[in-house]
């Protein structure tokens, strides 16, 4: 298969192959920047984010999207939602406007220019951390219900679950001897999701940070702020919300008690949703190897993964799946 910057008579090359850092530099020349030269390659797979030295100001930092990953207008979406956050003195990070967009073209890449945010990991066995989080978690859901996503694709079992399945059945990425086992047992844990979301019933779905891992949620003095909505999707509220938890059982229960305290005060939960946790987490399992799956061209990858796509790895996907299989049949987190 050959990409939007190779020729068919040649080895395929990878898009992020031209983002060379003069590149980086003329691309933000071209809306009015002047850097010092100063770049940083942040962590990052999906995208490609560097921070950036400016003359006479504070650095900044540059996101280019991963080509053909997102439209324009998807990423223009989740913008105008970070933006209608920022408005409402939620602590996010907006990208800049300059030249009055928000989103900006050079050399086949769409780009993005955000101020530079810093701060520390929560401390997430606190529970004031966790209900000062949740506090603001609730105030990003109620102005996230107010409107709905148009371009960006909803979190569901069909889009999480299903299509991945589907794309690492159909390229060839699990062993042949491995091949009934995982399907097998990926068809069971799908199975299992479906009886979650019918204990949980029809809820509410909105738009959702949709990454809120502790890695997104930095901490200052002045609380949490959040980064990176660049997995912004509609979905049920909890998505926001598990990936907080962690430890035993009696852990999570106490820990989701302490977030929902602080998230209550600025918008309803229906508990019903707990059911969907360990669907959730399932998914999330699925989705990310077909994930790592897709991106298997980018060299970035082997570098970065070099587990992934052995027996080995597949080996640890089948236990692991067969784990959530058993934990979703238990009774929801309270």
């Amino acid at each position: 298969m050959t990409t939007p910057f190779s020729d068919p008579d040649t080895p395929a090359i990878h898009p992020f192959a031209k983002l060379s850092p003069e590149c980086v530099l003329d691309a933000l020349d071209s809306v009015g920047l002047r850097a010092d030269g100063r770049l940083l390659a942040l962590n990052s797979y999906e995208n490609r984010v560097y921070q950036v030295g400016m003359e006479d100001a504070a650095p900044l930092v540059a996101k280019f999207y991963r080509p053909q990953r997102w439209s324009d207008a998807a990423i223009l979406e989740e913008h105008a939602f970070v933006q209608e956050l920022a408005e409402r003195e939620i602590p996010v990070v907006p990208a800049l406007t300059l030249d009055g967009r928000t989103l900006h073209s050079f050399g086949g890449f769409s780009f993005a220019v955000f101020p530079r945010r810093g701060g520390r990991a929560p401390e997430l066995d606190d529970p004031a951390v966790l209900e000062w989080t949740g506090r603001f978690i609730g105030r990003i859901h109620a102005v996230g219900a107010l409107a709905s996503y148009r371009e960006r694709p909803a979190l569901t079992p069909e889009t999480f679950g299903r299509e991945p399945r589907d794309y690492l059945l159909a390229n060839g990425f699990i062993p042949p001897e491995l091949l009934a086992a995982y399907t097998s047992v990926l068809d069971q844990a799908l199975d299992g999701v479906r009886h979650c979301y019918a204990r949980a019933g029809e809820s509410a779905r909105l738009r959702l940070h949709g990454d809120c891992h502790a890695g997104n949620v930095l901490w200052t003095p002045d609380g949490p702020h959040f980064v990176d909505f660049d997995d912004s999707r509609t979905g049920p509220a909890i998505q926001d919300l598990w990936m907080l938890l962690s430890g035993e059982r009696r852990d999570m229960v106490r820990q989701m008690s302490d977030i929902l305290a602080g998230y209550d005060d600025f918008a309803d939960f229906d508990e019903r949703q707990l059911n969907l946790i360990e669907a959730l987490r399932t998914l999330r399992l699925i989705h990310y190897s077909a994930w790592l799956a897709r991106r298997w061209d980018d060299p970035a990858f082997p570098v970065a993964f070099p587990w992934f796509n052995t027996q080995r790895y597949w080996q640890d996907r089948i236990l692991e799946l067969r784990e959530q299989i058993a934990l979703m049949d238990e009774p929801a987190l309270w």
